[in-house]
């Protein structure tokens, strides 16, 4: 296997661990193992820990991003933006996709500013995407990811889809995920 092999390998593996265990409570002993190498490769592809998690930062903010930007694509207005909340929706069935974006809103609370750095940077980059690609208000932008971050709220807390608290959202069909498969 390539070292750049390996290091997909670490990066699917870390995402996993950050994603459950957030950045303090997972171990590179552990994620090295789950990879199958050795803690010393692990440093020899990421000079540490945090390393590795900002490169997980970085793998989940460009997948949402390029995400968005391919159902977009070609669309302006409410039309992009509905694609781009089904878009969303569909990207986190994958609970590890889910998880690690609510575990690096955590880690940039910490007292680690490389990480928050991060975060915010991405975040911003992330909300002009959505606005240019949409062609929509700061208002409407705003309301996009207000109704993303309720929808990860409520799927990482495990509310059940037939709770009041689904009321008004977008009904599941056969275009969504169905939010049921992912209550722990």
């Amino acid at each position: 296997m390539s070292a750049e092999e390996r290091r997909e390998v670490i990066l699917r593996v870390a995402v996993a661990e950050f994603a459950t265990g957030g950045y303090h409570g997972t171990s590179t002993e552990r994620i090295a193992r789950r990879a199958g190498i050795s803690q010393p490769y692990v440093f020899r592809l990421f000079p540490g820990k945090k390393a590795l998690f900002l490169a997980c930062a970085e793998l989940c903010f460009q997948r949402v991003r390029s995400t968005l930007t391919e159902a977009a694509r070609g669309l302006t207005g409410d039309p992009a933006i509905e694609a781009m909340g089904t878009a969303y929706q569909q990207l986190i069935a994958d609970r590890n996709t889910l998880l690690l974006q609510l575990q690096l809103y955590v880690a940039s609370a910490s007292a680690e500013a490389d990480i928050a750095d991060l975060v915010r940077r991405r975040w911003n980059e992330l909300w002009d995407e959505v606005r240019v690609r949409t062609g929509a208000t700061d208002e409407e932008v705003n309301a996009f990811f207000a109704n993303g971050m309720y929808i990860n709220a409520l799927l990482a807390i495990g509310i059940p889809v037939a709770s009041g608290c689904w009321a008004g959202l977008r009904p599941i069909s056969e275009d969504q995920p169905d939010f049921r498969a992912l209550e722990s």
